[in-house]
């Protein structure tokens, strides 16, 4: 695993890289790599996480595949820099694909990161072969006329999440039998903790401070994508899990457990696949990490030419 950072849009974004990348042919770009060259793999975590977060798939992955798994802005090793509104996120993933020069892209998103992916792979659709959406936090387009349900970031309940701790052990402990991370992987609760936070003097806070946290929930109201999900005709698979009734894009009164998925989201695509797993909760690579490994396998393999 390599460690990099790169400038992009006025910020700095942290990223992390496994594997070896391969350098498309000339004239074939957008195009699937002949025979056995394996894809460029490109994950976006969700709201308040973090690139490990995918470290637990990635290590059901064949080991012969180029992944990048990016820190988005405010979160992890990336800038703290506002503005947080998600067409900020999803601007950002397009100008990190284009400043690596990446192709062959599967493009793999969980939550507010599939939202973003969907608006890298509608600006540079040429680049992309096949989306993976774990859960996506795209909605039914009736649901974006909602009104916030908070006036301020200050005001969401996120924005009360324990910002300092002694150390990532003292985080696992306090979180591992707790609704919902108890479903999780142990293993990957660790990298929750492990690479969620950072070092300050003699404690460590949290990589997405709380009051970011919650400004990104606030900022997603409004975030209406139809148009980049019509323009994206490549394979999109969208695995959902169980269902909730939202009640406003910012996270008020949610149980954030359940999947905030559009149950009509992948036939909005030119080509998409609806996989509902409603055994799952909304955090699908944390609580079944094998699943999303497989179905980036699948596509690999669908999209190979």
């Amino acid at each position: 695993m390599r460690e990099g950072r790169i400038a992009v849009r006025g910020i700095e974004l942290a990223y992390f890289e496994w594997g070896r990348r391969v350098e498309p042919s000339a004239g074939r770009r957008g195009l699937a790599p002949r025979g056995n060259t394996p894809p460029t793999v490109l994950m976006l975590h969700a709201t308040g996480f973090h690139a490990r977060c995918w470290d637990g798939v990635i290590r059901g992955m064949a080991e012969s595949m180029h992944v990048i798994a990016v820190d988005q802005r405010g979160h992890g090793r990336s800038t703290k820099a506002p503005p947080y509104n998600w067409a900020e996120f999803g601007a950002d993933a397009a100008a990190f694909v284009e400043a690596l020069d990446l192709d062959g892209i599967i493009g793999v998103g969980h939550s507010m990161g599939g939202h973003a992916i969907v608006q890298a792979a509608g600006a540079h659709a040429n680049r992309f072969r096949a989306l993976l959406l774990v859960d996506p936090v795209i909605l039914d387009p009736a649901a974006y006329a909602a009104p916030p349900s908070f006036r301020s970031a200050r005001e969401h309940p996120v924005a009360r999440r324990r910002n300092r701790w002694t150390s990532p052990e003292e985080m696992f402990e306090r979180f591992k039998d707790r609704y919902p991370f108890s479903l999780w992987v142990p293993e990957i609760l660790m990298d929750y903790c492990r690479f969620g936070l950072l070092a300050d003097g003699d404690d460590f806070v949290l990589g997405c401070p709380a009051e970011v946290e919650a400004s990104i929930y606030m900022g997603s109201a409004g975030r209406d994508i139809r148009n980049a999900i019509r323009s994206v005709a490549q394979p999109v698979v969208v695995l959902r899990a169980r269902g909730r009734t939202p009640r406003g894009l910012d996270g008020g009164a949610m149980d954030f457990s359940r999947s905030p998925t559009w149950p009509g989201l992948a036939e909005a695509f030119p080509n998409g696949c609806d996989v509902h797993h409603p055994e799952l909760s909304h955090f699908i690579p944390m609580q079944a990490p094998g699943l999303v490994a497989e179905h980036i396998e699948d596509l690999n393999g669908t999209c190979v030419a």
